[in-house]
């Protein structure tokens, strides 16, 4: 168990690291503090202060019992006499000698007296705005105080104590107030306690979902991959294969290996990739799945379930008139429609026309026919589904796989909209498998750790690489991963069905990228071409279907 020592040094990081990821904020506020207390101190009226000191002494006598007895006296006396300098009755002379227009109680106001510890000098002490004036009146009301307290002391005799001043009251050529140097420390020492307090009170109130250890212990589910930001996502969505050695391809082959370990429904070996929210990286994050799957030697099936907004063909450069629909209407089957990748052993099925009724087509037996074929016929099958929130279809499909996984867009979703997006899992008794967190922050707080120095950065490349691509080809998967099964190539076998007269490859375009381009069958046309070329030129229009858009899933 942590000491003690142990738990405050946790909370300091914790509370560094809000700031560290505040810092805006906490500048911000750091800031404002400062030049209000600035402002502040600019507009106020200068005052000056000037001091008349006082020496207290008795008329004893030359023996040392005399003198210790006056003393004695002279400090029992002297608090009396710095409480009469601030009376009426040593004020109003002050006034009449000096034709001030106030009155004894706000010359008081004015003056303040104090007494040194261990001593017999009284000090008096006046503030005003003048410091001529500050001068004068200090000086006048030392002089109407011994005038006083002589006539108090005397009793018709000698005066039995004395006052004399010591250090007469000087014209001050600073003012006393507002003193610039102080009010910035001040100001300084306000300034950091604001900018943490605001920082704290920022973190608190940000609901978004930010760290894999926050996410646990809020939803009670594990958070199995933190896949790490990478700006090239949109350009490179096959990440995974392009940049195998970087630390978002390490992530993924993490999440594979976690889902190794986690149990599936009996009897169907499929995986349900949603999010909350459209534009978490949904759709990606299957992508890179289904290939370092098919990687380590399973025979993968990718499915483009969303039929509102569908994204694979648009990613992977593939023939996107015929796919899921056209199995689920019967208008033809599995293997006719599928697209082998050039990564051995991964398949694709795109969704195909997108229909007027996704949830009833993607709800209905034909799915639950199809995702039991596929689970026959390959050792894994990855689905790609909309969002949670937006639609009902991800709910629809979660009854029909073996599981499902959850990608949270970390610094997007916020935690009632996640929480929102489980409960409708829940809700049908779907085994949600975990969530998996993406882009991750490559710094602050919440962001992505890999230290292993085999592993680089993904996140170096640019655009221009996605367009040198195809002239300069990376290893291919193959090299990479020898199949495990099919021909003496290390290739995965199309059926038989599907081969046909060789023709000349087509050009590739900006996203057939090495490792992601589909295999063209012998005949040079795609799958769903040879078997549904009437289909994709006449029928792919459904009475009143979406039009389809490229959008970041």
């Amino acid at each position: 168990m942590p000491s003690s020592n142990e738990w405050k040094t946790v909370e300091l990081q914790n509370y560094l690291a809000i700031l560290r990821d505040r810092w805006i904020s906490a500048l911000v506020t750091f800031l404002l503090v400062l030049v209000a207390v600035v402002g502040f101190t600019l507009m106020q009226t200068p005052t000056y202060q000037a001091t008349n000191r006082l020496f207290v002494q008795t008329q004893a006598g030359s023996s040392v019992t005399d003198l210790n007895s006056g003393v004695t006296f002279a400090r029992q006396q002297i608090t009396s006499y710095a409480d009469l300098a601030t009376t009426p009755l040593v004020l109003e002379p002050v006034i009449e000698d000096q034709g001030l227009d106030s009155t004894p109680q706000q010359l008081a106001g004015m003056i303040s007296t104090t007494v040194p510890p261990e001593t017999l000098i009284l000090e008096i002490t006046v503030t005003d705005e003048d410091p001529q004036q500050a001068a004068t009146i200090a000086d006048a009301t030392a002089e109407s105080l011994r005038e006083r307290v002589s006539e108090l002391e005397s009793n018709g005799e000698d005066a039995s104590v004395e006052l004399t001043v010591i250090t007469p009251a000087t014209v001050p050529t600073s003012p006393a107030s507002p003193s610039l140097t102080r009010n910035l420390a001040i100001g300084v020492v306000l300034g950091l306690m604001a900018a943490v307090a605001m920082a704290i009170v920022r973190d608190l109130l940000d609901n978004r979902v930010r760290r894999a250890e926050d996410l646990e212990r809020t939803f009670e589910r594990p958070v199995i991959a933190k896949i790490p930001y990478s700006r090239d996502t949109k350009h490179l969505p096959l990440i995974a294969s392009q940049h195998p050695q970087s630390v978002q391809a390490e992530a993924y082959r993490d999440l594979r290996t976690n889902l190794q370990f986690m149990g599936l429904a009996e009897g169907k070996r499929s995986v349900l990739l949603t999010s909350s929210l459209p534009a978490e990286g949904k759709s990606s994050s299957a992508i890179n799945l289904a290939h370092v799957v098919a990687q380590s030697g399973g025979k993968v099936l990718l499915i483009d379930a969303d039929l509102r907004r569908p994204s694979l063909h648009h990613y992977m450069g593939l023939e996107g008139n015929a796919g899921l629909t056209t199995v689920l209407i019967g208008e033809a089957d599995l293997e006719d429609v599928v697209q082998p990748m050039a990564t051995d052993g991964l398949d694709v099925l795109t969704s195909g026309p997108v229909p007027p009724n996704p949830s009833e087509i993607l709800g209905s037996e034909a799915m639950e026919q199809l995702l039991a074929q596929a689970t026959a016929e390959y050792d894994y099958v990855i689905v790609d589904a909309p969002p949670l929130l937006a639609v009902t279809d991800s709910v629809v499909l979660s009854r029909l796989v073996g599981g499902a996984l959850v990608v949270a867009r970390s610094e997007h979703v916020r935690r009632h909209q996640l929480q929102q997006a489980l409960e409708k899992l829940e809700a049908v008794d779907a085994k949600i498998l975990g969530i998996v967190l993406n882009r991750v922050p490559t710094s602050g707080r919440s962001s992505y750790r890999y230290n292993y120095s085999y592993a680089t950065d993904g996140s170096a490349v640019r655009q221009s690489a996605v367009k040198e691509a195809p002239s300069a080809p990376a290893k291919s998967l193959e090299q990479e991963a020898p199949a495990a099964r099919g021909d003496s190539t290390g290739r995965h076998t199309a059926p038989a069905a599907r081969a046909a007269d060789p023709k000349p490859e087509p050009e590739p375009d900006l996203w057939s990228l090495p490792g992601v381009s589909p295999v063209e069958p012998a005949s040079g046309k795609r799958r769903a071409d040879v078997d549904l070329a009437g289909y994709s030129s006449q029928k792919r229009s459904w009475p009143g279907a979406v039009s389809r858009e490229r959008v970041d899933h």
